[in-house]
């Protein structure tokens, strides 16, 4: 698809998350884009009381939470999510759990329990993975059998659900950081407008009319403008601080690498010297060693010597025995003679 960008400058979604999708009248919005995303017609009948669906006054607040509650009696979570948490799929889990019970009145069975769907929209990488959409679901699997569980028919009719996946709460992760903003199908339409802000002339995706009429900033009260404008500001202050943050801890974690390099460093300059030191010694040993074994090789071969001379062996004879010279051999036979050597 070729993106053919529009002039109009859009809301982003999270600001149209917590000022404006919260109006009855602009559920067509949240609607397109669930319907997208689950991949069925989705009516919100409203929004519940919860929480984390409190419009929150603090415009620096990095997290919006939308609580919906759809035609099939479904609960919707929708959390947008600017900034870095390693525990962030802990929170989802949480929240999930939490509504699972929040409208679960007390006696009531457990069939009772509402359906419920999270969505994260985060602008931050999440985990290893190439993928820019993760969907979570429960099932069981036979460890021997390796068979999917399923419903008997009498369940399917109790929990009026066809599967055990489709009564569990379901996982939705978008991460708009991953999206390299090729469109390939309508669900990628939105994804774009979460990532860019931007609606293209040639986006069809359901909603995406509603959005293109209802969140341009031109057609925002001027109040809402000024309020715009700060949260924009406070977004760019909040990736500031962030930057300045990690180069501090860059340069920190920088520093003190060089300082256990110099500390490395210093301890194996020791260590050689201490090494040197020792080969050294060694050396000496095997010097002296090596110079006692030649002595002692040499006393060896003239004690030969002198007793092949006196049984009358020639120079020869003795020379190919000992490796003693011919003229070493004669000085014996003269110290012989004269009685210096016995």
């Amino acid at each position: 698809i070729n993106l053919n960008k529009m002039t109009k400058n859009h809301i982003r979604f999270d600001w149209a998350a917590k000022k404006m999708l919260r109006d009855k009248k602009n559920f067509d919005i949240l609607e397109g884009f669930l319907s997208e995303l689950l991949k069925e017609d989705i009516k919100i009948e409203g929004l519940l009381e919860s929480e984390s669906n409190q419009e929150e006054d603090n415009e620096k607040f990095n997290r919006v939470d939308l609580y919906a509650e759809n035609s099939k009696g479904e609960h919707i979570i929708i959390e947008i999510q600017n900034t870095r948490e390693l525990d962030y799929l802990m929170r989802m889990l949480f929240g999930a759990s939490k509504a699972v019970t929040e409208y679960l009145e007390v006696g009531a069975p457990y069939g009772d329990i509402k359906k419920v769907i999270a969505i994260s929209i985060i602008y931050f990488g999440l985990g290893k993975g190439t993928d820019y959409v993760y969907v979570g679901q429960t099932k069981f699997t036979g460890m021997h059998s390796k068979e999917e569980l399923e419903l008997t028919t009498a369940q399917k009719e109790s929990l009026k659900k066809p599967t055990i996946h489709q009564a569990f709460p379901e996982y939705y992760l978008i991460q708009t950081t991953k999206f390299k903003d090729i469109i390939n199908d309508s669900l990628d339409e939105w994804i774009y407008f979460f990532k860019n802000n931007e609606v293209l002339d040639q986006f069809k995706a359901k909603g995406m009319e509603a959005v293109r009429e209802k969140l341009t900033v031109h057609n925002m009260p001027d109040e809402d403008k000024k309020r715009y404008k700060r949260f924009l500001n406070d977004l760019h202050w909040e990736a500031s601080i962030a930057q300045t943050v990690k180069i501090e801890q860059e340069e920190r974690i920088k520093k003190e690498l060089e300082k256990a390099a110099k500390a490395a460093a210093k301890e194996l300059e020791k260590a050689a010297k201490a090494a040197a030191k020792e080969l050294e010694k060694v050396a000496k040993e095997l010097e002296k060693a090596e110079k006692a074994a030649i002595e002692e090789r040499e006393k060896r071969n003239i004690d030969i010597a002198i007793k092949c001379i006196k049984r009358g062996d020639t120079n020869e004879d003795i020379m190919e025995i000992t490796d003693l010279s011919n003229a070493v051999i004669d000085e014996l036979r003269k110290e012989i003679e004269d009685g210096k050597a016995s």
